[in-house]
């Protein structure tokens, strides 16, 4: 494989095309607006610009990669000559189906199909193509260029050839891939959800306040960052929509997101990426500033 394509030019999409094309692959970035193209190029340029300056590459190394990136409006001219298709648009079924059903009409047949959903179906999406065996999960972490996990996720059809080739590619990466398969919020978020909601309802309680539930978990369970911030982090609407995902997948009432994430998500508090969400957050800045109260 030589020719990517990564649908989706946010957050995850750009950062996607930055990991691929630091690696010498042909990259087209696909997005249907091109402002969120130009950003997510001015993004990749500032994020080599950093590792440059921290001398983790150079500056001929941040020019090849950039020269990699090539970005499409057009998901047809896209996906043209792809040998893979990762797709990162919004954690939404409804649109992932609707993109599949094109990049299946779109992509060659020999294509393979990844998805980077965090917590939907594969076999689901898979359904909507004639080729669910070339259709698998590759499920990064954000940041993207930082963070070495991926999870590779079976769907019910996928082929153990495919398996193995995104196996192998995500280890060509610099990640450590995890193979899982396919159920709701298959490892990650299966586990990694229901803590951060059980965090939402120990401050919807009032047992705790902001500050003292993420300081019992990073000095108690040295985790890097506490749930609330890291749910701000994530975005609050992407973990109501998760937690969804696992109530419904499971018909288990235990993932019932919170109503206070129901209340924050509906009044458009959805973290860092808004501005404010358990934490506020300074115009322009990734750093939390202050805990909001919540007495």
């Amino acid at each position: 494989m030589k020719n990517i394509s990564v649908i989706g030019a946010g957050t995850m999409g750009n950062g996607i095309a930055h990991v691929f094309a630091m690696k010498g692959y042909n990259v087209s970035l696909v997005d249907i607006s091109e402002t969120a193209l130009e950003k997510a190029l001015a993004t990749i340029d500032k994020n080599l610009s950093r590792m440059v300056a921290k001398e983790r590459i150079s500056e001929k190394d941040k020019a090849t990669t950039l020269k990699n990136i090539s970005t499409f409006s057009d998901m047809k001219k896209g996906v043209g000559k792809a040998d893979l298709v990762v797709e990162a648009a919004t954690e939404n079924v409804d649109l992932k189906l609707k993109i599949f059903k094109s990049l299946d009409e779109a992509a060659p047949k020999k294509t393979i199909l990844a998805t980077n959903t965090s917590s939907i179906s594969i076999t689901k999406i898979a359904a909507v193509t004639s080729r669910p065996d070339k259709v698998i999960g590759m499920h990064f972490m954000n940041p993207v260029p930082v963070m070495k996990l991926v999870e590779v996720i079976n769907g019910y059809a996928t082929s153990k050839s495919v398996t193995k080739k995104i196996m192998q590619l995500s280890q060509g990466l610099g990640k450590v891939p995890v193979e899982v398969n396919d159920y709701p919020g298959f490892v990650a978020n299966r586990i990694l959800m229901p803590m951060i909601n059980e965090a939402i309802y120990t401050l919807y309680e009032s047992v705790a306040g902001v500050n003292e539930i993420d300081t019992v978990m990073k000095l108690g369970m040295a985790h890097p960052m506490g749930p609330l911030q890291l749910a701000d982090f994530i975005g609050l609407d992407v973990c109501l929509s998760i937690l969804n995902v696992l109530k419904d997948g499971f018909g288990n009432p235990k993932y019932a997101p919170c109503p206070l994430l129901v209340n924050m998500v509906t009044a458009g508090k959805l973290g860092r990426k808004s501005g404010e969400g358990f934490y506020s957050y300074g115009h322009g800045t990734k750093d939390w500033i202050v805990s909001k109260s919540f007495k």
